[in-house]
Parts: structure tokens; sequence; C-alpha cells
């Protein structure tokens, strides 16, 4: 190369690098402090989970693990199924592990759930009408993890730290293992999305040597676990005086594999990588750039753009959600120019989370409330006084809790139709005016519960014996009816010995099997369902049980009260009801018949080779005899358990 070309080289050189990005090598001074912007975001990603496909199971189990900051934190909790195109939806077991107490706000329409919990840490916000057993305690994941397993199969574990909300779907996950083992840092998917209770950490500075007003709002969205494409939605609400597009720009970096749908109320300058959309028009795709996936980067491309501030500059995981909330627009930087520690401003007293807390609990004639003072405390309450309506029922102070007591005879009790009712009186150092809440108790000694089986859908006249591959019509009652109590068929089982299964007959709810069928109530609100008992079964079964647990909730409960009722039943063979005729005699029967015929052959065999020609006589050839046949023909009958539409052993 001369002399000549070499500047020329040099020069086009520098301009072509002049173009791109800034430099890695260059630093952008901008001192990042935190600023006022809010941004929230739901994800799918967990410090620990799994996924897995249990397609054949009739009960999937779902584990979520909790590790909240606060003593005392709200979660809302929704689960949701996907339609089933007329099928039943599967039974779940939801398995909640909390490290710390919670106010729950479940919602889980139209789903059998079965919750496992520690009702210390696990308190409802609102009634809910779930079946629920308590936690056993475990010191480690894995033993909590072997006692879900004896459960059913595990579909889905996860740990969450702060979570303020959590979505569970409960549609199987397509390419999922067929068995659940944690692991570290894992991406739940489409399963299960949540948000954190904290907001996201916002920083902001001023680029130093860019005139103007014009902000950059930076959001950097980390690489997951796993690369495979998906959608970050962003909404942006900026409060922008002038609809100047130039105002704002909204840089979006993220793995080469995310692409971008764009939620705004406010014209900008849109900077992203990937692929990116607005909401208005979804279907248009549009090219993004190559942008930098440095802190330094991204400063500087907000700096080429002409931006004098940086508005937002945050740094998320994958999420499938963002949402960012700024203040102001325009109006340039306003951190404080010295950041100082402040004290927060202490939160008052949540009085709805505490009347939540006054739950009543019944029995021997006697209405007992307890609250325990560290989660009085954790809620930032100072009680002065817990009274009875009858203000002179004073709260025991025992070292722990309160404790307020009474029998149903005083203490302004109230007693109609079988429901003694009463009013909880909380006067709050906080409060210039008491908080009242209405507390009601059922007389369980005044109500009756029966179960009936009848043999047509009239339900006419009871029975207490059913054959086998009959249908069995059951109603269930509870009297007298008091309009303030809901009452829910629960469960219900049929037990045909020691020597069967129990046949689950209804769980949850909601009917087992295709044998069974929830009928509509009776006009008097009586429950009532159908089942069809399986026609062949090996030993036969002589009597069962048929046991039903009916829950039983007040308007202003928020837990079941459960109550077993149950009939004995006899159980005999088709077509042999009141012929006195049972397997044993019937198998009698049938070898007396084989015996007499085997001799009656042989008497014949013998007549004939005794009373013909000798000299037409021919060899004999051996044969199997018929009635070894027929023998071997019975015994495989005996032995075999003949196949019907309900023979499984998970059905009547």
């Amino acid at each position: 190369m001369d002399r000549g070309t070499f500047p020329q080289a040099v020069a086009l050189l520098l301009a072509v690098c002049s173009l791109g990005p800034t430099s890695l090598a260059e630093t952008v001074y901008c001192d990042l402090q935190p600023v006022d912007p809010q941004v929230t975001y739901i994800t799918s990603q967990v410090s620990e989970g799994c996924v897995a496909q249990s397609p054949n199971a009739t009960l999937e189990v779902h584990i979520l693990f909790l590790e909240f900051l606060k003593e005392v934190s709200v979660l809302e909790l929704t689960l949701q199924t996907s339609k089933q195109n007329g099928t039943l939806p599967r039974e779940v077991l939801l398995i909640l592990s909390t490290n710390k107490t919670i106010f729950l706000k479940l919602q889980a329409p139209g789903i059998p759930l079965h919750l496992a919990y520690n009702p210390n840490l696990v308190i409802f916000q609102e009634p809910t009408e779930v079946n629920s057993t308590q936690l056993p305690h475990f010191a480690t994941k894995g033993e909590l993890l072997n006692w879900a397993d004896t459960k059913g199969p595990i579909t889905s574990a996860a740990e969450l730290n702060n979570p303020q909300s959590i979505l569970l779907r409960l549609d199987q996950a397509p390419r999922s293992p067929s068995s659940c083992s944690l692991e570290p840092h894992k991406d739940m998917g489409h399963t299960l999305e949540w948000s954190p209770n904290a907001q996201a950490s916002v920083r902001g500075c001023r680029l130093e040597g860019v005139a103007g007003h014009k902000e950059a709002h930076i959001l950097r969205v980390l690489p997951g676990p796993e690369a495979w494409p998906r959608t970050v939605t962003v909404k942006v609400e900026l409060s922008c005086a002038s609809r100047d597009p130039d105002a704002a720009v909204l840089i979006l970096q993220g793995p080469p594999y995310v692409s971008w749908l764009i939620d705004a109320n406010h014209n900008m300058q849109i900077w992203t990588t990937g692929e990116y959309s607005f909401k208005i028009f979804p279907e248009k795709n549009i090219r993004g750039f190559h942008l930098p996936n440095t802190t330094q980067g991204l400063l500087g491309e907000a700096r080429r753009l002409n931006a004098s501030v940086v508005a937002s500059f945050v740094e998320l995981p994958l999420a499938s959600v963002v949402s960012l909330r700024a203040p102001s627009c325009g109006s340039g930087l306003q951190p404080s120019p010295t950041p100082v520690q402040t004290t927060p401003p202490k939160e008052g007293c949540n009085q709805e989370l505490l009347l939540s807390l006054i739950q009543p609990k019944c029995s021997d004639d006697v209405m007992t409330l307890v609250l325990n003072k560290d989660l009085i405390s954790t809620l930032r309450c100072t009680i002065t006084s817990l009274t009875f309506w009858d203000s002179s029922c004073q709260a025991e102070d025992r070292d722990d809790q309160f404790v307020l007591r009474s029998g149903y005879s005083s203490c302004g009790m109230t007693v109609t139709e079988n429901v003694i009712s009463n009013e909880v009186i909380v006067n709050l150092l906080s409060s210039s005016s008491p908080q009242q809440k209405k507390v009601q108790c059922i007389n369980m000694d005044s109500l009756s519960f029966q179960l009936g089986l009848y043999l047509s859908p009239h339900f006419l006249q009871a029975s207490n014996t059913i054959e086998l591959g009959q249908q069995g019509f059951v109603q269930v009652s509870v009297s007298p009816s008091i309009p303030e109590l809901t009452i829910q068929l629960d469960s219900c089982q049929l037990n045909l010995g020691p020597d069967m299964e129990i046949v689950e007959l209804i769980q949850s709810q909601a009917a087992k099997s295709s044998c069974v069928s929830l009928l509509s109530p009776s006009p008097g609100g009586d429950m009532r369902f159908s089942f069809l008992l399986r026609g062949y079964m090996v030993p036969m079964p002589t009597t069962g049980i048929l046991s039903c647990t009916v829950a039983l909730r007040l308007s202003t409960w928020s837990l079941d009260v459960q109550r077993t009722v149950s009939t004995r039943l006899n159980i005999v063979s088709p077509g042999l009801h009141d012929k006195g005729l049972v397997l044993p005699a019937v198998l009698g029967i049938t070898f007396g018949a084989f015996l007499i015929g085997a001799l009656l052959t042989a008497a014949l065999w013998y007549i004939y080779l005794h009373t013909r020609h000798p000299g037409k006589r021919e060899p004999v050839v051996a044969v199997a005899a018929p009635a070894s046949s027929e023998s071997s023909s019975t015994n495989h009958s005996i032995g075999s358990t003949q196949s019907t539409p309900c023979s499984t052993s998970s059905m009547a």
C-alpha cells in the first residue's frame, strides 16, 4: 500500500467504526441511582422446580414451597384448567409448604381440589369449599416429596421466593418427563406463572454532555435456563404532557429468542433486539437491532439516541409480562441529590386481616375464640379490649394469646334454628371506633343425618340389600333445614370387607368414575347420587358398609365441619335374591351335576363293552374325557373375574 492510500484507509475505518454502537471500551459516565418509576413483572422462572406428565393418573399432585421475608404476607393463588370436552376434570392435591404465616386468597373454579397445609401458617381470607388435611412436619424437601409421592404422581413442584400472586395451570405440559425431579433455576413454562411481592429495582441517571429533555427507559431481560421462542409483553404507562414521539425512547434488550409485544399509552421511539409488534397491530412484526448486552453498552445506546436522561434502567429475569409506570415525563430526573437512609412510614393496623383471624371453635356447648399475639403484632395492631356483644364477657389475656369463650346460654348468645350467634367487639389503639364481626356455631346435637339406599330413581322405599350388577340410588339428608347452613356431599365410599379394596364413589364433591352419577337434589334439598355395583367379584362379598361424609359450613365461617353417616348393606348374587342361594351352593350344585354325568357316562361305557360281540371289538383310542374339559372350563371360570363396564378397582 502506497503512502497516498494509507491515510484514506485509516479515515474510512474510523468512519465505519463511528457508525456502530458505543464501543465497549468507552465508558459512559452515568451514576445510576434509585428513581421513582415502578416496574412489576410476571415470570415462570423459579429458584427450583420440575414439571412432569401423568396422563393416566386419576389424581395429580402439585407442590409449592413458599419462602417469605415478612412474618405475615398476603398471597393470591389461582388454579386454572382447560375445558375437558364433557369429561370430568382430574382430582388435584395441592401441597402448600410455607415458612411464614400467609393470608391466602384462593380461586379454583370447577376443580376437585384437596389442600394439604399447616393450618397454623395458612389462613384463608375468604370462605373456601375445598377439602383439606393437615400437612405433617418435614425436616427437608426430600421428605415432603417422598410423602407426596405416596399420594399420587407429582405433576409439578416449585420453590418461590416472596410471591405475591401465583397462577397454576393444571393442563398436561407437552414434552415433559414422566417423573418430577427438582432442578435449580427451572423455567416452569406454561404450567406456573407468578409475580414477586417486591417491585423490581429501578435506577436512573443523567447523561452528561447531552442537552434536551429526551428520556430513555431501558429494560434488559436476562437469559433463562431454557432457550425457546417466547414473547414478552411490555406495558408502558407514561404521564407526558405533550404527544411528541421524540420525548422518550424505549430500549428493550434480551436473548435472541425473545420477541416483544408493546402496549404503550404514549408515542415513543422504539429500539429493541429481536422482533417487536404493537398491541393494536399484533400481527405486524418489525425487525429490531443488534444491541449490546452490558449496562455500559445500553447506556451508550441511550446517549447515541440523544437521550439526556435515563429515566429508568431495570434488569429482570426472563418474564412474560413487564409493566412500567412512570409518574412524570419530560421533566427530567428527580432522584435525591445524595441518597440518605430514610425510615419507611410505619404501616397502620390491617383491620381486614385481623378480623379474618377471628374464627370460632364450637364444642360441648361452648364457643371459643383464640387470637395469637404474635400475629396481632405482625399486623401492627394493638388490641385494647376484646369482648362479646355483652361487654362484661372480656377475653382472657394469656402469655401469648387472647382467649374469648362463653357457653351458649350467656354473653348475649342468640340461639335460633340450631345456630348460635354472637358479635365480637374489637377495640384498637389506632381506631376510635370499635370493629365488629359476627360469629356463629352450629348446634350439632340437634341435627339428624340419614343415609338411605334405594333401588329405583323414584326414591320411594329404602332397602338394605343390593345385587351384584345392580344400580343403587343413594340419598343423604340433614334435618332440620337451616337457611344459613351450606351442606355438601364431600365424599362417599363402599367398604366390602378386609379382602376387597375400598370402592371410592365420590371424592372432593366429584364423581370418582363413570359408574357414579351425581343427581339433582330432592325437592327438600337432600343430596342424591347413583352408582353401579360391579357384577362379578372374587371373592364374592356378602355385606358392605356404605358411608358418606357431609361438609357443613355457615356463611360466617371459613372452615368446614364434617360428619360421616353410614349404613350396612347385604350383597347377593344376581337373580338369587330371596332364594337363599349363594356362591357355595351354586358351586355344590355344579359339582354334583358333573359327578352324576361322569358316573352315568362310565356306566354306559361299561354296558357297551360287555354287551357287544367279541369279534367286532376295535382298539380303544384314548381321548380326553368331555367331563374333564368341562371341569377345566369350570375351574377357569371360578378363578377369574369377568370384565364389565365397571370392573376396574376404582369403580363400584
